[in-house]
């Protein structure tokens, strides 16, 4: 059996959301619709295919290199995590094909047969996000990772959501640091606490804010989650600064990593964002990492497709680990055709948007991109999740007054007050 790397084929898709995300994500985010799809073809004949979510990614494939996995054994270069997403997930497949078993058993011993994952989505106002809490419990989903951000009501999204769903439905809130500080962090998450539901607080200050987070942990019987890198992974074992961790990296580095927080018993979910051939990806690290027992984030939920034939199928928030050869599923070819662009795209498809940040007090703050606030709040220049605050799109009506607004907005954020 000839493994070598005979051909490598890389195209771009644009792979739509579905409604709720859509009009969400446009925000921020606009650019998570575009993948670089991967094939691998050994001299053997056999084919594998990889993804890259192109804007996230642990590491994206470049021309070099694809030329220097090219004519190399696929089982020499396939550890290589510099390969990036997308070559070394084809590869990975492609070897367990030819080999006719699946990637968990490439990876290492089996440890369970099916793994969490978590529903996702950006932050979004409290009747987006119930709907979808719906969807994810019609799908069989019983977690929910949701982005906690200070342009909305915190207490009021929890609320809307909690009235409706059962208590068996779990949601981590994901701060992305935006509480600041320890000071302000205290009083917001022990205020979260009364909401049941809330089983995971995630980065809600600085992660190299060592001191700052072991107060938190003091504080809060909420457990704390850190992505791995910030402060060191030793450090943050040896001081004890969180309950488990975030894994988002190459699979070498990913077991890796999986081993050691293995020997300190701590847990850690797997982030590996794209549709469903990332999400398959990560069911078979689930398979063999024996702490990966928080919920898996992958984001497949976000797109009208997942592109493979069969969708992942949930029940009772677990999916069963792939057995057949490879990743075990197979490529919707004719989604993938649909969905094909012909040129590399833009790094940023910044959309023509105009966003509201309306404060209870009666202000009003317009911004033009998700940037501009973002940089407001973590900067400190804003007040940290108030009561009553909602950000809104304001539509493009046509008026003067309205591009007025935006072109403030574009060169800072204007501040305009409005009778209560």
């Amino acid at each position: 059996m000839n493994l070598t790397v005979k051909n490598i084929d890389r195209f771009w898709v644009d792979v739509p959301y579905r409604p709720v995300p859509k009009r969400n994500m446009v925000r921020e985010l606009p650019h998570w619709t575009i993948f670089e799809l991967c094939r691998v073809t050994l001299e053997c004949g056999v084919e594998g295919i990889g993804e890259t979510m192109q804007f996230y990614t642990w590491g994206n494939t470049t021309d070099e290199a694809a030329a220097r996995a090219l004519g190399r054994t696929a089982t020499e270069v396939m550890w290589d995590d510099t390969l990036g997403a997308g070559l070394q997930m084809a590869l990975f497949d492609a070897v367990g094909k030819a080999m006719d078993i699946p990637v968990w058993q490439l990876l290492g011993q089996k440890v369970r047969d099916d793994a969490a994952i978590s529903w996702w989505s950006i932050d979004l106002p409290p009747e987006d996000w119930l709907e979808e809490c719906r969807a994810a419990l019609a799908a069989g989903y019983t977690s929910y990772k949701f982005k906690a951000r200070p342009w909305f009501d915190l207490d009021e999204q929890l609320r809307t959501v909690t009235a409706e769903v059962p208590d068996y439905f779990d949601i981590d809130l994901d701060f992305n640091t935006m509480l600041n500080d320890s000071a302000h962090a205290a009083r917001v998450l022990r205020a979260m606490e009364k909401y049941p539901h809330v089983k995971i607080y995630e980065s809600p200050i600085p992660q190299g804010d060592v001191a700052g987070n072991k107060y938190l942990r003091q504080q809060t019987n909420v457990p704390l989650a850190m992505h791995v890198g910030n402060p060191p992974l030793m450090t943050a074992l040896v001081e004890d600064v969180c309950d488990g961790f975030v894994v988002c990296c190459g699979v070498s580095q990913a077991l890796r990593e999986a081993h050691v927080i293995a020997q300190a018993n701590k847990v850690f979910w797997l982030q590996l964002v794209g549709t469903g051939l990332t999400a398959t990806l990560a069911l078979h690290l689930a398979a063999v990492c024996s702490h990966a027992r928080w919920p898996a984030v992958n984001c497949h939920n976000l797109y009208e497709h997942a592109l493979l034939k069969e969708p992942i199928r949930m029940t009772n928030g677990l999916a069963a680990i792939p057995n057949g050869p490879g990743l075990g599923v197979e490529l919707d070819w004719d989604a993938v055709e649909r969905f094909r662009i012909d040129a590399k795209p833009k790094p940023y498809p910044a959309p023509d948007l105009l966003m509201r940040l309306k404060w209870p007090s009666g202000a009003e703050d317009y911004y033009a991109h998700g940037l501009q606030y973002w940089e407001d709040f973590i900067g400190g220049r804003r007040p940290v999740f108030t009561p009553g605050v909602r950000l809104d799109i304001v539509p493009n009506d046509g008026t003067a007054a309205w591009r007025k607004l935006r072109e403030e907005a574009l060169k800072k954020p204007s501040w305009v007050m409005r009778p209560n």
